[in-house]
């Protein structure tokens, strides 16, 4: 599923930036920009649309305004140049607040809040053994994830995906992005635990289910094994003796 969204900016490099940001995200397609909210207001009252990126200081109409008049709307990231509007922003409910010059990791962390509010959960599944509330730290990473260091339990991990310039670690509990590399990543996992499969996927070994030639299950995930992974990963089954 992808998340239509919309620009709404008086300024035509802010629109050209965030518009080659949204391009660079695969699960984000750019619907439609505005330079002023009377215009992004009829076309949000034709078109269905779930993320609005809204400049605050515009002519005729503000984007808080915008939004104060706005029955129904979709999740809305404001971007200003004016931090004093914060706190009126989040009064009315947005879900982030970013401050011009946004930096391309910076939008990435809006967006995934976004996604977070607007796309389904993975579905849960039951640990076998009771959480354990102070895991050996052998078991556990940090990521970088929203300006600080997130701590993530490698026995927790269902699958890590690539998306373009930034990694998603999947989790029973729901998702963590980070823009750290896949190649210092995998540094960071043990090779005997995590493998490899594809250009765009890491997977834990013991979280397989089932496996065939061009894909494996993890959960009700089907992963599929690149080409140029494929001998590298059967290999390591074959010396693991799981086939």
């Amino acid at each position: 599923m992808k998340l239509r969204c919309i620009i709404v900016d008086d300024e035509p490099l802010a629109i050209e930036k965030l518009a080659d940001y949204v391009h660079r995200m695969p699960l984000l397609t750019l619907q439609a920009t505005f330079d002023n909210a009377i215009d992004a207001l009829e076309y949000l009252r034709a078109h269905p649309t779930d993320l609005m990126f809204l400049d605050i200081q515009m002519e005729r109409l503000s984007g808080i305004q915008m939004l104060e008049i706005m029955k129904t709307r979709p999740c809305v990231v404001v971007t200003s140049a004016y931090s004093q509007y914060a706190v009126r922003g989040y009064d009315l409910d947005v879900t982030d607040y970013l401050l011009k010059p946004i930096s391309f990791e910076r939008f990435v962390m809006a967006v995934e809040k976004a996604m977070m509010q607007l796309l389904p959960d993975p579905p849960e599944e039951q640990a076998e053994t009771p959480q354990d509330n102070h895991p050996d730290p052998a078991d556990v990473i940090f990521v970088k994830a929203d300006y600080h260091m997130q701590k993530v339990k490698l026995s927790e991990i269902l699958f890590i995906e690539g998306m373009k310039d930034y990694l998603r670690i999947h989790l029973p509990t729901g998702r963590i992005m980070t823009l750290m590399s896949f190649v210092k990543l995998e540094k960071a996992l043990p090779p005997d635990r995590f493998r490899r499969i594809h250009k765009s996927f890491i997977i834990p070994v013991d979280k397989i289910e089932q496996v065939e030639r061009n894909h494996v299950m993890v959960g009700s995930h089907k992963i599929p094994i690149g080409n140029k992974y494929w001998k590298d990963f059967f290999g390591y089954l074959e010396k693991k003796q799981v086939i």
